[in-house]
């Protein structure tokens, strides 16, 4: 790259030296009616290294030399100008002190020329490549476009979707609900109108695809906007913040499909940073699960408020080790260990607690596939239930300050193994809590937009390969959270934990999960029924219709964070809880899975096992 500077500007030095000859020989033209005169053609020839030396010196000095002409506007302009009468000037000046001078009309003429030339020929660039342009945007055979957005973004994407060399889009007109705007032009592209225009303008200019150039809107905003695109029936796509381009520029590779979280509307998350650095910084933590969807964002979240030392623990190797070169480029100064162990491992994780000694733990390692876990419920036991105990008290042992359970509202009401199980590690949390040092809770939400085995990817692909889009039940309801939001969250509430708590995350409005399908199949330009079907595949194994977040017992009380609540800490005794786990680990171990579903319902009474193993059996 290096290289293939230099030589533009080798070639711009020479062609500037050809420039400045060209322009004296129309000043001597001008001046004596003939280009050649052999007296002052001489003095001219003896002067020449000093005019060339003035003029490119001086066009170098006010880089020239370095700007980007394909981009320039009236600064380089103003630059170029300024140079060429500057070296004028001293080239007039020292001359008149010189015994042999050119005549002061060729030198101010041709200071002129050299001007003009300079700048014609750099700005002809532009010009022609203008030019060429605007025709591949009125005349071009490309996939007709519709820009939402006639700021900053919008008018980088224009420049953007003419400067590719496919001429793959043809700009039918910008729609900005600035009402000032209407009519007018931008990149010589028409403002058409408002949002509602939208529909019409797709409908008539045959439109395929809308790109979202306002990625400065607020969340609910843009929620309501995304809503009238999908009507039209074309494929919407998103524009990445202006913010987040290099050289002001937007690639067209970066632009995305919209998905659920843009159709959610929900704002950002406002963090007490104060609060959660307090805990953090210079502190040693460790993240089991570090390496699934919501453990690695924690990882990549505690280590921008520098820990002392993070430590990731997983037993699946390949998640972790892609999670280490992430840290590893995004920040080579966090200090980490990256650990392959199981939580049901209790000798091994002594080992790691007496070496690390971590002052908090975030415990998200767990099995959470409802289906999966109802054909191999002793796997959920002694994962998740035998693992939080064996986490929670080592995490007791060592003298931890805080230890976060990363819960689930499947923990609520459960229809399902894995749900009854998280519910029994939210015991397990807050019977410890009674007898240590250590503040254990809890952190319960809803589904994770785009973590591991999530419903989202399933439809994206689903749609991708042409349907038809699966969905267990036409009436099921779920509540979503974008990772980062949850991980933020659970952050956030490890500062305010006191010991016992169960923290309950505001999901916002529940999402009907067959609207959802909808609105993706409608937003990647298809129809659906017509395009894309939608086929009702009947409930899974252990599955509800809808989640909910709180317990009849559990009360709900206010936090610092509109978003975070706490449902009221309930009381269990540990020695009676390690009873019956060591009771139901011996049924999990043999293997009778009957036995084992009415032991844990005997210990999680609100585990609806009737209703479970209906649903099991449920198919539509």
């Amino acid at each position: 790259m290096e290289h293939k500077n230099r030589l533009k500007v080798f070639m711009l030095v020479i062609m500037d030296i050809i420039l400045i000859n060209v322009a004296y020989m129309v000043s001597f033209y001008i001046r004596l009616g003939s280009i050649y005169n052999e007296v002052y053609n001489d003095i001219y020839v003896t002067y020449l290294p000093l005019i060339l030396i003035s003029y490119i010196g001086i066009l170098a000095l006010f880089k020239m030399y370095r700007s980007i002409w394909r981009i320039a506007g009236i600064d380089e302009v103003i630059l170029g100008i300024t140079g060429c009468f500057i070296a004028g000037l001293i080239n007039f000046i020292v001359l008149e002190f010189m015994p042999f001078r050119i005549p002061r009309v060729v030198t101010i003429l041709s200071c002129f020329f050299i001007t003009a030339f300079v700048l014609g020929v750099r700005l002809s660039y532009r010009f022609i490549r203008r030019v060429s342009l605007y025709g591949n945007i009125y005349l071009g055979n490309g996939e007709r476009v519709l820009i939402y957005g006639a700021g900053a973004c919008g008018s980088l994407l224009i420049e953007e979707i003419r400067r590719a060399k496919e001429n793959k889009y043809k700009i039918v007109g910008l729609i900005d609900d600035n009402p000032s705007k209407k009519g007018k032009y931008v990149k010589g592209v028409k403002i058409i109108g408002d949002k509602n225009m939208i529909v019409d303008t797709v409908k008539d200019n045959k439109v395929k695809t809308i790109f979202f150039a306002m990625p400065s809107l607020d969340a609910k905003t843009k929620s309501e906007i995304l809503d009238i695109c999908k009507e039209s029936k074309a494929k919407v796509k998103i524009v990445p913040s202006f913010y987040e381009t290099i050289d002001e520029q937007i690639d067209l590779r970066h632009v995305r499909d919209v998905d659920l979280k843009d159709l959610l509307g929900r704002e950002e998350i406002v963090l007490d940073k104060d609060g959660i650095n307090e805990y953090i910084k210079d502190k040693v933590i460790l993240v089991t699960g570090g390496g699934g969807s919501i453990g690695s964002e924690l990882c990549r979240q505690i280590a921008t408020f520098k820990p002392k030392k993070l430590v990731i623990l997983d037993i699946y190797e390949n998640s972790v080790y892609d999670l280490q070169n992430e840290l590893s480029r995004s920040m080579p100064e966090l200090d980490k260990s990256v650990l392959i162990a199981s939580v049901r491992d209790k000798r091994k994780l002594e080992q790691i607690f007496a070496e690390y000694r971590p002052n908090v733990v975030f415990h998200a390692a767990a099995h959470k596939h409802v289906p999966l876990m109802e054909y191999n419920p002793s796997e959920a036991i002694k994962n998740n239930v035998k693992g939080t105990l064996n986490v929670g008290e080592c995490a007791d042992k060592y003298g931890c300050d805080k230890f976060v359970l990363i819960s689930t509202d499947k923990a609520v009401n459960p229809t399902n193994v894995m749900g009854a199980t998280k519910r029994f590690c939210e015991m397990i949390v807050q019977a410890l809590n009674a007898r240590s040092k250590t503040d254990f809770v809890a952190v319960r939400f809803g589904n994770v937009l785009g973590s591991n085995g999530s419903v989202i990817p399933l439809f994206q692909k689903q749609i991708s390969e042409g349907g038809p889009v699966t969905l267990t039940h036409p009436d099921i309801i779920r509540y979503f959270m974008l990772i980062p939001e949850a991980a933020q969250l659970v952050l956030q509430a490890g500062a305010y934990a006191k010991g016992g708590e169960i923290f309950i995350l505001d999901m916002g409005k529940p999402v009907k999960i067959h609207d959802l399908a909808v609105n993706l199949i409608k937003l990647s330009g298809y129809e659906p029924g017509k395009d894309i079907e939608i086929k009702v595949t009947g409930l899974r194994p252990g599955e509800k219709l809808y989640e909910e977040l709180l317990m009849d017992e559990e009360g709900l009380t206010e936090t610092k964070h509109k978003k975070i609540f706490i449902g009221k800490p309930s009381s269990f005794d540990l020695d009676t809880l390690k009873v019956e786990i060591d009771e139901i680990m011996k049924i999990a171990e043999s293997g009778n899975k009957m036995m084992l579903r009415e032991k844990l319902h005997e210990i999680v009474p609100t585990y609806n096992q009737q209703k479970d193993a209906e649903v099991a059996t449920t198919k539509e």
